[in-house]
């Protein structure tokens, strides 16, 4: 078996432009800390190793009468196209916390969870995708501050030419 560890190894990167701090300047280089096996940017002052991590993104397929809720995207990236209610978690939140969220801020809509549909791995844009099946608590819903307008969609009526992104089709 092959040791794999960069134990006392550290890969050396340009480092990083400096920075004014609060305690002078703070300056970050990018190397292998010991004990790990990525690149990482890691104070060169006092040690602190920056992780960036994938963010986690939740949302919902929900379903009312035996057709799909969609949003119509007012704001970047997408602006205009249509997608499922869905967004970036928020700390100290739950994926169903989120999920739920999502769904009130952008199409004012009370829904109930079911189960996990499907969780996506998307490391291009360094993101998971949490979906849940959900249906409408009450058939009331109307366009959030994040969407220009929502409606349900048939499965033939699904404008699949005008979805937001990949991981909705």
């Amino acid at each position: 078996m092959q040791d794999d560890s960069n134990e006392g190894n550290e890969r050396a990167a340009e480092p990083k432009p400096r920075e004014a701090g609060a305690a002078g300047d703070v300056a970050f280089s990018r190397r292998v800390p010991t004990g790990d096996n990525l690149p990482r940017d890691i104070c060169d002052r006092c040690g602190f190793i920056h992780y960036v991590n994938p963010r986690i993104v939740v949302g919902s397929v929900v379903m009312h009468e035996g057709k799909f809720l969609l949003c119509r995207r007012s704001i970047e990236p997408r602006r205009g196209y249509w997608t499922l209610p869905a967004g970036f978690m928020e700390q100290g939140e739950t994926t169903e916390d989120g999920a739920r969220r999502e769904a009130r801020e952008e199409a004012n809509a009370d829904i109930a969870l079911r189960d996990v549909l499907a969780i996506y791995n998307i490391p291009r844009i360094a993101q998971v995708q949490i979906m849940y099946r959900a249906s409408l608590r009450t058939p009331h819903f109307s366009a959030g501050e994040e969407s220009l307008e929502v409606g349900l969609f048939g499965w033939d009526d699904i404008p699949w030419n005008e979805l937001a992104f990949p991981s909705v089709h």
